[in-house]
């Protein structure tokens, strides 16, 4: 199933409507200011396991989630004050950063080093999303059939999911690119990889 919700103003009827099938355990693509991801409610364990699947990607490897902005991120990373002045300067955005996991995060969305994932990211369709649901939503790039690449349109993301997730939201054309992901699981930034947004100021 797909969803056309308009970017610039999503309708909040189909954004509940989504909303009411994640907290049903579904696993979802949406819009991003980076890909098309796939994502669910990261406190839904079988949901989590199912995209898992979707990405053949061992459970010791966990995915980022998205929170809803700073003061939401602090809930589920350990934010020192020189990682708050760095986020803060760069979020909402293109950008995921590594932090020391808090206790609340499960266990599945955990690396081996206690660090989690976390974007906030500036897309409307997600945010929504992510603060109506009230919970974090895992994120992971829709891959295309060819190897590698990464859907504009959510006819493509259709095409390489072939049914293997619930609904697919519409929110228009983007021009794919993965996130930078900065460390900040130390006292000293670290680039993990160079990615959408401007880092010149952390090298």
């Amino acid at each position: 199933m797909i969803l056309n919700i308009n970017p610039d103003n999503p309708q909040e009827r189909l954004l509940r409507q989504v909303v009411d099938m994640l907290k049903q355990g579904a696993v979802i693509s949406y819009p991003t200011d980076t890909v098309y991801g796939i994502g669910c409610d990261v406190f839904n364990q079988k949901a989590v396991k199912r995209v898992h699947e979707i990405k053949r990607r061992p459970k010791n490897k966990p995915f980022s989630f998205m929170a809803c902005g700073l003061k939401n991120v602090s809930k589920y990373g350990h934010v020192s004050n020189s990682s708050y002045r760095i986020m803060k300067r760069f979020l909402p955005g293109p950008y995921t950063f590594i932090l020391p996991a808090m206790k609340i995060v499960p266990k599945i969305m955990i690396t081996k080093q206690k660090t989690v994932g976390i974007r906030v990211p500036e897309n409307k369709i997600c945010m929504q999303l992510v603060q109506m649901l009230g919970n974090p939503i895992l994120t992971t790039s829709a891959v295309s059939l060819e190897e590698g690449t990464l859907p504009s349109h959510a006819y493509e993301v259709e095409e390489a999911l072939r049914g293997r997730v619930d609904v697919i939201i519409d929110g228009g054309e983007l021009f794919p690119a993965p996130s930078t992901i900065v460390s900040l699981a130390s006292d000293i930034p670290e680039i993990i990889r160079y990615g959408k947004g401007d880092v010149s100021q952390l090298e």
